[in-house]
């Protein structure tokens, strides 16, 4: 597999591992609370880091819509990586030698440590969807190959952004690209397009208001050969055999499987020759997507919606709803979580509020936003999308705004203890069990999982010490105990005896 290489790559290709963990500050909660919805404003790099302990392997479907590179400076969201917060970042991690790296360079420098922490965050079934333009496609696609692997390429979409290209160029561009690649191809799950078959148009009704719906009857017997045998209409006693050269689709056994729940009825009179009932929600199938989308929205309609929203306009060339509706309807069930880490004006928020008021779906969504107006811009669409704008009539919802805060470890490899204790338990707790943290009344507890009780003895401004005078204090009982402390007294022997695992404070933290 070719290997795209670039200046100032060895400083980044191992740089996830080196991002700090930040706690994210909950500043509010709007609408609907508990709805698991989140919009944080900070570095995307660090809010990545930071979703990684209650989120790594849980993220169905990532769309992201990063800079295209185009350099273009006169966007309110700047398409160029020359912006001076990645500028910032370059200089800090690459050094003096990213004065000297070109845009293309300093481009795939800030994409790839972002799409290491991305591939971490998508469950094995999950795909993720970038959005992309020709400056740094080809590029794009060979280090999605190094990330996610060449055999978890599953396509490259080709979306048909504008209906003309006003003779712009030799070729005028009418499309961007959109390339998806899985978290294991082997195991990708992508549930598909609803479409209607032949049936969808059929004379559907509910005469007798059944539960499962609207429905007509059909034929029970088939010209292939098959079960031939009399069906007795129980409240007539009438036999009926397959009309002549046909025989019944399903055996004896079924048949009355299908009489007593009502599947197979003899005619609406319930006089008449036995007919399968067919459902209309039981023709409701599938399609998969193609590599071709042209009918799923434009830019111009993109920026049409958010000006209606916002009332004028306030950022150029956002993702219209359609294009995020399409890919959330074959890529995600209804209770999947869908991740953009660009989020920009918010439009894939918008597209998981309308994907579930139109089907009753849970689907939650993280959004990430570095610039200025992740507030202003970013959660005030949604919070118009949720109560409703112009004429449109609110979805409903709600989300938590949070801001990156502090690091959870500072450079010299000690806790922050400007961080506040329950948010370290809570960092300590997800590294453990990968599960959500409960606060709990027993001083120094963690929680117990799995009979294994974990205690985190952790104090601001002293140094705790595992010895028999905290064991004396412990009060759940279990098979086996996991106990961070700054230090102990208790030699291996002693430790091994209680089926206790020391872990010292900070160097036993699993750093993500």
């Amino acid at each position: 597999m070719p290997i795209l290489n670039w200046l100032g790559k060895e400083k980044v290709i191992n740089h996830h591992h080196d991002v700090p963990f930040h706690i994210l500050e909950h500043r509010y909660t709007y609408g609907a609370k508990d709805t698991g919805n989140k919009i944080i404003h900070g570095d995307n790099l660090l809010a990545l880091k930071s979703l990684l302990p209650e989120y790594e392997g849980r993220v169905k479907c990532i769309y992201i819509d990063p800079p295209y590179n185009t350099g273009n400076e006169g966007w309110v969201y700047n398409d160029n990586v020359n912006d001076p917060k990645i500028k910032k970042w370059l200089g800090e991690v690459v050094g003096r030698e990213g004065e000297d790296l070109s845009r293309h360079d300093k481009w795939l420098c800030m994409m790839y440590p972002r799409l290491r922490l991305l591939q971490r965050l998508l469950t094995d079934d999950g795909a993720i969807f970038i959005s992309i333009d020709d400056n740094e496609q080809a590029n794009l696609r060979l280090i999605c190959d190094e990330i996610f692997g060449g055999v978890n390429f599953v396509a490259n979409i080709v979306w048909k952004k504008k209906t003309n290209g006003n003779n712009m160029g030799h070729i005028p561009p009418v499309h961007d690209f959109i390339l998806v690649y899985a978290k294991n191809a082997e195991r990708l799950a992508l549930p598909g397009v609803p479409q209607s078959n032949e049936y969808i148009n059929a004379k559907y009704g509910n005469p007798d208001d059944h539960p499962l719906g609207p429905w007509t009857t059909m034929d029970m017997s088939a010209n292939h050969k098959g079960p031939y045998f009399e069906i007795e209409n129980p409240t007539t006693g009438e036999k009926y055999l397959p009309p002549k050269g046909r025989y019944w689709v399903f055996n004896a056994e079924e048949v009355e499987a299908r009489i007593n729940d009502g599947r197979i009825i003899f005619g609406k009179s319930g006089n008449s020759r036995p007919v399968q009932r067919v459902f209309l929600k039981d023709r409701i199938t599938t399609k998969k997507p193609e590599t071709w989308f042209d009918t799923q929205g434009y830019n111009s309609s993109g920026m049409i919606t958010l000006a209606n929203i916002l009332g004028g306009k306030v950022l150029d060339h956002p993702k219209p709803p359609s294009l995020l509706n399409y890919i959330i309807t074959f890529a995600t069930n209804k209770n999947d979580l869908i991740l953009d880490s660009f989020a920009g004006s918010g439009t894939t928020a918008h597209a998981v509020l309308n994907m579930n008021k139109a089907d009753g779906g849970n689907r939650k969504f993280i959004l990430v936003e570095m610039e200025d107006y992740a507030e202003t811009i970013t959660a005030e669409r949604v919070r118009r999308v949720i109560d409703g704008y112009a004429d449109v009539e609110g979805t409903g919802g709600g989300f938590d705004y949070y801001e990156l805060g502090d690091p959870l470890m500072l450079n010299d490899g000690n806790l922050n203890e400007d961080v506040p204790a329950e948010k370290i338990c809570e960092y300590i707790w997800y590294t453990e069990t990968r599960s959500e943290y409960v606060p709990q009344e027993e001083a120094y507890l963690l929680g117990t999982r799995s009979d294994t009780a974990y205690y985190f003895y952790y104090e601001k401004d002293m140094a705790t010490v595992l010895g028999h005078k905290f064991l004396q204090s412990i009060k759940s009982k279990a098979s086996g105990y996991i106990i961070y402390a700054d230090m102990t007294t208790l030699g291996e022997d002693e430790l091994e005896k209680m089926n206790i695992r020391f872990k010292k404070i900070p160097r036993d933290i699993t750093r993500f």
